[in-house]
C-alpha cells in the first residue's frame, strides 16, 4: 500500500464533505452498469465519502472503494457489498485484471495521470470500463449564481492549480483505450440557503483561504445569498462531464 504524499485538500473537513456534497444521479450508475462487460467487481477510486461506491453497490456484486485519505475513509458510511480501503490511486493493491469497472468521481485532476492510467490498465479486465466525471459551477438563478460565481473568482489565488482541469471540463485529459460515448447527466438537489453555504465551505479554496487568513471567506456573500435565496428550498443543478473508455 502506498503511503506517498498526495493532493489532500479535504481530510480536514471529511465529515462536512460527506454531509454537504450533492449526490450523483442514479441514471449515471445504471448507464455504467449497462455498459460494463460484467458486473462482478467495481473499483471506486478516490472514493472520498463513498457516495459513488454506495450507488455502484446496487449494480455490482462487489465494490472496492479506495482513498488515500484515512480521514475520508473513516467518514464514509458503510454499505453492504462495499469494501473501504486506504490506498492511493496510483497503487491500489488490487490484483491484476480483477475489475470490470473503474470509476473516478470528481478526483481525476488530483492524480499523477501517467501512473494512474498504468494502474488502471493493470487492474481492469480486458474490455473493462474506465470512467471519470467532474462537475464545476452550480446553477440556481441569476441572482444566486452571480454571488456564488463572485465568491469563486474572489478565491482564485486559493484554488489548487489542478482545479483548472475541472474548469476546462476535462477537455485536456484523454483517457487510454477506446472512447465510449456518454449521454448528458446532471446532479440536482433541493437546498436551503444554509445548505448552499455548507456546500461552499467544502470548497478546497474556502478552507485554504480560511487557514491562510484566519477569517471566513463566506462572510462576503452569506447575507446577500440568504436574501436572494429566500426562505424556500431551491433547485440546484450541476451539469456533469463524463468521460469513458474501454480498455
Amino acid at each position: 500500500m502506498s503511503t506517498a504524499p498526495f493532493n489532500d485538500h479535504f481530510s480536514s473537513h471529511a465529515a462536512d464533505y460527506a454531509r454537504a456534497r450533492p449526490r450523483y444521479p442514479d441514471a449515471l450508475f445504471r448507464f455504467l452498469a449497462e455498459r460494463a462487460a460484467a458486473r462482478e467487481r467495481a473499483w471506486d477510486c478516490a472514493t472520498g465519502n463513498g457516495q459513488a461506491a454506495r450507488s455502484l453497490a446496487a449494480h455490482f456484486a462487489r465494490v472496492v472503494a479506495t482513498d488515500a485519505s484515512a480521514a475520508q475513509i473513516r467518514a464514509a458510511t458503510p454499505r453492504q457489498g462495499v469494501e473501504f480501503r486506504v490506498a492511493s490511486a496510483e497503487s491500489s493493491g488490487l490484483d491484476d485484471a480483477s475489475v470490470d469497472l473503474l470509476c473516478v468521481a470528481q478526483a481525476l485532476h488530483w492524480f499523477d495521470l501517467e501512473r494512474f492510467f498504468a494502474e488502471a490498465g493493470r487492474v481492469l479486465k480486458p474490455g473493462g470500463l474506465l470512467v471519470a466525471w467532474c462537475y464545476g459551477g452550480c446553477l440556481v438563478d441569476d441572482a444566486c449564481d452571480r454571488l456564488v460565481q463572485g465568491l469563486y473568482r474572489a478565491l482564485d489565488e486559493y484554488w489548487p492549480p489542478q482545479r483548472r482541469l475541472v474548469e476546462d471540463a476535462y477537455r485536456g485529459i484523454e483517457l487510454p483505450g477506446r472512447a465510449v460515448a456518454c449521454p448528458p447527466f446532471a446532479m440536482h438537489a433541493w437546498w436551503s440557503a444554509g445548505d448552499m453555504l455548507d456546500y461552499l465551505r467544502t470548497w478546497s479554496a474556502t478552507t485554504r483561504c480560511a487557514a491562510a487568513t484566519g477569517g471566513d471567506p463566506l462572510q462576503r456573500i452569506a447575507g446577500a445569498l440568504q436574501d436572494a435565496w429566500g426562505g424556500a428550498r431551491r433547485r440546484v443543478s450541476w451539469p456533469l462531464t463524463v468521460k469513458a473508455s474501454r480498455m
